[in-house]
């Protein structure tokens, strides 16, 4: 499923979603019907929908879309994906880049769905060590790989733009399944990425 663009929410959730930024910026002090924030509620309802889109699509069936039945089985890598997901716990954004690779069983995937799953479990309310697991567990189900691995690294504005203001940090988080539990196999993973 592609991402829609903002002209496509235009149905009884957006209003839903903008009459609620309204309150929103009301309560907050602003005046709704000053010239630069009339249109600011439905630009931010929508935009709040393009950002959760996740929850709209399913990433197993992006990757059971493009399997390939091939003899392949070294390690395939797929580094320096960007993400986008927001902070469940302040919706405001982190960003940076997921690094994949897996080790195929007797079947690959189209190398483009692999950061398509990126984005389905990104474009949701997240924690950086949840969206982790889900992009690893979904790999490894529905590939049965011989194994997957999956880094994270990323900036928070929670952290950055409030809170403890620390605009130099970047969190990261790893999963490992199969063969990447092996540790030379997981090493030659983290060298090929540059960790």
């Amino acid at each position: 499923m592609p991402y829609k663009s903002f002209e496509e929410y235009s149905d009884e959730t957006t209003d839903g979603i903008t009459n609620q930024y309204k309150h929103i910026i009301e309560d907050l002090g602003e005046d709704t019907q000053r010239e630069g924030l009339v249109k600011t509620p439905e630009r931010a309802a929508k935009a709040m929908q393009f950002l959760t889109q996740g929850y709209d699509q399913d990433p197993v069936e992006i990757l059971k879309g493009a399997m390939f039945e091939e003899s392949y089985n070294e390690m395939v890598i797929v580094k320096d994906i960007e993400l986008y997901s927001l902070c469940e716990h302040h919706i405001l954004p982190f960003f940076g880049k997921a690094h994949i690779a897996y080790i195929p069983n007797g079947h690959i995937v189209g190398l483009s769905k692999l950061p398509r799953v990126v984005d389905v479990f990104a474009r949701r309310l997240q924690v950086q060590e949840r969206l982790t697991k889900q992009i690893l567990d979904c790999i490894n189900d529905t590939l049965k790989p011989q194994g997957v691995a999956v880094v994270i690294e990323a900036s928070h504005m929670c952290m950055m733009m409030r809170g403890v203001q620390k605009q130099n940090s970047v969190t990261t988080t790893s999963g490992f399944r199969g063969q990447f539990q092996k540790i030379e196999t997981r090493n030659e993973f983290l060298k090929l990425i540059g960790k």
